[in-house]
């Protein structure tokens, strides 16, 4: 059968690459078309288009890019009816997806949902949407298929796909870690995850790293994402004593003691690594003023979401300063919170149901196909 995936952002080629791997497992003439990164091309995947050419973050962002994102839609619409896939899949990304959903729909194509828009979040309208659009729903956090239940739509929970591709993911022990970056083998690692879109790493980096002076005890290594070219990181640590590692975000949480980390799925990955950490977060003006009277949360990490309570600290906004920010990573370095914080995280995991989720969604794909 034939398959149309469309992710538009780093962690959805991450989840569209292990989903690729299962449906093949599942159907092996399976013809795998798609939008997203390396990851899904690597696994098997003709790609159409990348996602860097998409990482539009904010509403400023999105508005200054709505002829690049027109364009983008009126090719996606093409390049499906062109294909003429068996399955149209979408991965998160709902700004673009639910539009190319609809059309979809009426296209009479049949419409998949991996990983649902934060509905639950900001702008519950939506659910009619995917109600109307979408045939089946595939959900990865616990409390989304009771979310979709109080609007009569019956989803399936698959599991989180982080703790498949945790499970799979290469483990290098500290020593080889520093010596093949050349780091210090005698100070602890603080991982700095500032993001993945140049807007959100030009807004956090340079708060994270006025903190690195004041800790001359650890070293402080910056996650490059995928989606950046190193040359971009350069401008951050030409003037600092910090270190970067590009694209190998698995193997520094696996050594860091603590870490720093945009909001967003950066921070269930540090969770579920057992690394304590400091959520941060600072938006466009305008586009914080706009977010914070839409969304409906108490919490925007994650963590804190799924475990329905403070798990790890969140310093959003005017909060995010120098001094909170010294505060909090003290908090975290000190043994007793520490203790505290992964206790947590255990029961983070074992809420999560186990591995598996990309096979899971990719037996029920195939089987409703």
């Amino acid at each position: 059968m034939k398959y149309y995936i469309i992710a538009g952002e780093a962690s959805g080629d991450l989840h569209g690459s292990n989903l690729i791997k299962a449906i093949q497992q599942e159907d092996q003439n399976a013809d795998i078309r798609c939008w997203g990164g390396d990851l899904m091309q690597n696994a098997g995947g003709t790609l159409a288009k990348h996602y860097k050419e998409m990482a539009f973050m904010g509403f400023l962002e999105v508005v200054k890019n709505l002829n690049s994102i027109f364009k983008n839609i009126s090719f996606c619409k093409d390049d499906i009816a062109s294909f003429e896939p068996d399955v149209v899949i979408f991965i998160d990304f709902s700004g673009f997806n639910l539009r190319i959903a609809k059309w979809a729909y009426e296209q009479n194509f049949t419409t998949n949902y991996y990983i649902s828009p934060q509905v639950w979040a900001s702008r519950a309208s939506r659910v009619q949407k995917i109600k109307k659009y979408i045939n089946q729903m595939y959900v990865i956090l616990p409390f989304e298929k009771d979310f979709y239940a109080q609007y009569n739509y019956d989803v399936s929970y698959v599991g989180h796909p982080l703790l498949d591709a945790i499970a799979v993911a290469e483990k290098i022990d500290f020593d080889s870690f520093v010596a093949k970056h050349k780091l210090s083998p005698n100070k602890k690692i603080i991982a700095l995850l500032p993001g993945s879109r140049k807007q959100e790493v030009e807004k956090m980096l340079g708060i994270m790293l006025a903190t690195a002076d004041n800790y001359p005890k650890y070293q402080f290594v910056i996650a490059g994402a995928p989606s950046l070219d190193d040359t971009f990181y350069q401008k951050f640590t030409s003037t600092k004593d910090v270190h970067f590692v590009s694209n190998q975000t698995y193997p520094l949480l696996q050594n860091a003691h603590a870490a720093l980390v945009t909001s967003g799925t950066a921070t269930l990955e540090t969770a579920l690594f057992k690394v304590p950490q400091v959520v941060c977060y600072k938006g466009n003006w305008i586009s914080y003023q706009i977010a914070k009277r839409i969304i409906t949360l108490d919490y925007i990490s994650l963590v804190n979401l799924i475990m329905d309570k403070e798990v790890v600290k969140e310093l959003i906004q005017n909060n995010l300063n120098s001094k909170n920010l010294n505060h909090e990573l003290n908090k975290i370095l000190e043994d007793a919170h520490r203790q505290v914080v992964l206790k947590q995280y255990e029961i983070l995991e074992q809420k999560l149901g186990g591995v598996g989720a990309s096979k899971k969604a990719a037996q029920l794909i195939v089987k409703n196909l």
